[in-house]
């Protein structure tokens, strides 16, 4: 018989602090009860709340066609079954080590090199992104994250490890660079509070916003982290999905050539082929730390999350294949540019903006001017329309921990052509539907006032005076949620 009490569990098992109560997973559940099909649910919800690139997918099915000795389960690969089905070594295979560090490599131009022997495996970034939460700080200590950024970071680095994540403030009026001032006013408000910073933690390419961290700002985290001795962990898991100028730079490459003489020991990358190759059901995440004790003790705790040896062996074998790599990132670039002009030039045929970005799978999407007010809670009103009523899946900017109202991402490499074409219906409908309240509302305001203005307009009965519509913002007359 089911146990009911949660009065039998663990505090860990049975507590909320597990990051998930967000609009962000809400958004999915709202999608896993009504998901979209184009041939048998075409009025359900379509997923742009998934960040996942499914453009190039087709390369790998035709490059795993044509090498059937890459897996241990065709007639051309089950000589290497029995080593590989034994092999359990948490190092993880040398070939798929010497592979990785190549390849990621390759991701970066050749600008950065990297030693086969600091790649850990985890189960994904998840994995690493909690082991070096485990690696470089104990429980209430803190890491700063510029805003806005990943929700399920509040789950992966915080959840088990019980560290904390505070905000560096940035904000859309410089298209939320951080900037030196930001972080030091993050690291002293800290201070103030009694809080241990061991780290800094950024996304590049960011997740949300599809832009890129510049070589100068790498610079400056490398030397404020040397300077102050915290960490700097720089999540790189979009490097290979860059699509537009200005080139990408990882803090591999800073660290060699433009600031030598920081503090490697406090540098550490983490890398995953979930989102530049599509593969997420792999679960193949990276941890490239520096710091050899850093290395060391993830490659212990990697135990909890390897990565399964056929996995590996299959990945060392396409993964060197650099002609093969060469071709399929530029094809998958050529795509995701494809991709995104489609996707932000339907938007601004409604009018309807997006930051500027060059990587990534998403758009960083500007409803500020469809808000009721500017506040939160207007902004989650408005996500719950677009959810309930319009039936998709966007991901509202308070979940990133975003301070301006109004910012939405959306993620439009995780479907076909013509999947992205019914969401771009949508929301035209949706803003012309809008735009056409909005018009509505504004010329019964002005009409009232006319009349209001006008002598004996006491003598009007009430009726003259009142509409439905007055209970709607001139500003931002939007259907209302019902859920």
């Amino acid at each position: 018989m089911a146990c009911q009490g949660i009065d039998l569990l663990s505090t860990k098992a049975a507590g909320d602090d597990h990051g998930e109560n967000s609009s962000y997973f809400d958004g999915w559940k709202a999608y896993d009860t009504n998901p979209f099909d184009l041939r048998h649910n075409r009025g359900g919800v379509i997923q742009m709340g998934l960040a996942e690139n499914q453009l190039s997918l087709d390369l790998i099915e035709e490059w795993s066609k044509n090498h059937p000795e890459a897996s241990i389960c065709t007639p051309e690969g089950v000589s290497q079954f029995k080593r590989i089905a034994n092999f359990q070594d948490y190092h993880g295979l040398p070939e798929f080590r010497k592979a990785m560090a190549q390849f990621m490599g390759q991701v970066r131009g050749g600008k950065a090199t990297f030693d086969p022997d600091r790649v850990v495996m985890s189960g994904g970034a998840t994995g690493a992104q909690e082991t070096l939460a485990f690696c470089l700080a104990n429980p209430g200590e803190a890491f700063l994250v510029p805003t806005p950024y990943y929700p399920a970071f509040d789950r992966d680095c915080c959840w088990r490890s019980g560290i904390k994540l505070l905000p560096i403030e940035c904000h859309s009026f410089n298209d939320f660079r951080l900037t030196k001032e930001a972080l030091v006013s993050a690291y002293d408000g800290a201070r103030r509070q009694g809080i241990s910073v061991k780290g800094i933690l950024i996304t590049n390419p960011s997740n949300p916003l599809g832009t890129i961290t510049d070589r100068d700002t790498l610079a400056m985290l490398a030397t404020f982290a040397t300077e102050h001795r915290v960490h700097l962990v720089c999540d790189e898991i979009y490097a290979g999905s860059v699509f537009a100028t200005p080139e990408y730079v990882s803090v591999a490459e800073v660290i060699e050539r433009d600031v030598p003489w920081c503090n490697r020991d406090l540098i550490h990358v983490v890398y995953s082929l979930s989102k530049d190759f599509g593969l997420p059901g792999f679960r193949v995440g990276i941890i490239y730390s520096y710091n050899d004790a850093v290395v060391a003790a993830a490659r212990r705790m990697s135990s909890f999350g390897l990565v399964s040896s056929q996995t590996q062996y299959f990945l060392a074998r396409m993964l060197s294949d650099e002609e093969f790599i060469g071709r399929f990132l530029q094809e998958s670039k050529c795509r995701l540019v494809a991709r995104h002009e489609r996707f932000t030039s339907g938007l601004r045929e409604v009018g309807i903006g997006c930051l500027r970005g060059n990587a990534g799978l998403f758009s960083w999407m500007d409803l500020r001017r469809m808000l009721r007010e500017k506040t939160a809670e207007a902004e989650l009103e408005l996500w719950r329309v677009i959810v309930h009523q319009v039936k998709l899946n966007v991901s509202p900017g308070t979940s990133f921990h975003c301070r301006e109202p109004g910012w939405f991402r959306v993620c439009h490499a995780n479907m076909d052509d013509e999947t992205m074409e019914v969401a771009l219906g949508r929301i035209h409908d949706f803003v012309r539907q809008h735009q056409q309240r909005r018009v509505k509302a504004e010329r019964w305001a002005a009409n009232r006032q006319l009349r209001l203005s006008l002598p004996h307009h006491h003598h009007l009965s009430p009726a003259h005076l009142s509409s439905p519509l007055a209970l709607l913002s001139p500003q931002s007359p939007m259907v209302r949620s019902t859920s």
